[in-house]
């Protein structure tokens, strides 16, 4: 089959990648075959070829997020706390450290992967929305969810055009909450732009009558947005985060009494700690929503989609700063 391959020459060297020709992989009583027709590149991905995860094992195919059917499934690869799946299903699917790291992920023709790590893709998708579904989509859910955010409350999600943000608005949004959208030139009905409020508490104060957030979501990589963000939430009020802060300084701080009295919570949320079934779980719970039509994915008219042979350049690209949204397609 052909597939991208990262090597890395020695530890102290950045990984190579590369169009390779690889064995098909033989499907196994707990692996099944799935013939891969869709695949996202993540920003994980990028890192991940440059370098950045230290147990990231090589020679390796990377690739988190994937949609494909089924090739082959032994029957005695189904078992009753797994779901059945036959030749011809389509699937899609994602990883925390796993596919693309430890084990070889999505960008190749084909991929092994256990019947519990996969979902039955929706009618609602195609494979190419489902492939972009996986890595974003999860990790809102598990941002949204550890915040325990309930009908009626109020949530701003800070980075809310990203990839990750806009999926963490849709989710809350279909729990019931009340949205603010926090994000650079944000306009309209409960935005929050933060090239003019950084500091979060003048916009936010007027849109809750200085009550303040129940919950904030956020997903951007920026100590001062994380202490502002803490300010701006309203008694028993949680804060989740999924991206760690740029620069040269990883710490924050806050008032210990004031963070105590009000009754406040910080969660972590890290989609690499998710295993193949907890990433599975996260994207069924989510099926019911694309279904009823309340989440909805990047249209496929705003992706650049390019062949296995074109996705070595694509990567490139992203490493250059480009903004593309990169998904491999592999033709019939």
């Amino acid at each position: 089959m052909r597939a991208l391959q990262l090597t890395r020459p020695s530890p102290t060297q950045p990984p190579n990648l590369f169009l390779v020709t690889l064995p098909t992989p033989t499907p196994s009583t707990t692996h099944l075959l799935i013939r891969i027709t869709a695949s996202y590149i993540n920003p994980s991905d990028l890192l991940n070829r440059k370098g950045g995860f230290p147990y990231t094992t090589f020679p390796r195919v990377p690739g988190r997020d994937f949609a494909g059917t089924i090739e082959a499934a032994p029957p005695s690869s189904s078992s009753t706390s797994s779901p059945a799946f036959k030749p011809g299903d389509r699937v899609f699917g994602t990883s925390g450290s796993v596919l693309s790291f430890t084990a070889d992920g999505a960008h190749a023709e084909y991929l092994l992967a256990p019947a519990s790590g996969l979902v039955a893709t929706p009618a609602a998708l195609t494979d190419a929305q489902a492939a972009m579904v996986g890595t974003p989509y999860a990790t809102a859910a598990q941002a949204v969810g550890a915040a325990r955010v309930r009908e009626g409350e109020t949530v701003l999600v800070l980075g809310a055009s990203g990839a990750v943000g806009s999926a963490a608005v849709q989710i809350a949004e279909a729990a019931g909450a009340r949205v603010l959208r926090g994000a650079r030139g944000a306009e309209g009905r409960d935005a929050v732009d933060l090239a003019r409020d950084a500091g979060l508490s003048g916009v936010v104060g007027e849109l809750t009558a200085g009550k303040g957030v129940d919950v904030v979501v956020n997903t951007v990589g920026d100590v001062a947005l994380q202490e502002a963000a803490l300010g701006v939430l309203a008694l028993r009020g949680r804060l989740s985060f999924i991206s760690a802060p740029r620069g040269e300084s990883d710490e924050f701080s806050f008032h210990l009494t004031s963070f105590y009295r009000k009754g406040l919570s910080i969660i972590g949320i890290n989609s690499l700690m998710m295993t193949l079934e907890e990433g599975a779980q996260s994207l069924k719970e989510l099926v019911p929503l694309f279904e009823q039509g309340k989440l909805r994915v990047l249209g496929e008219e705003k992706l650049t989609k390019v062949s296995l042979e074109q996705a070595v350049d694509a990567y490139e690209d992203m490493g250059k700063g480009s903004r593309k949204k990169y998904l491999i397609l592999n033709q019939e």
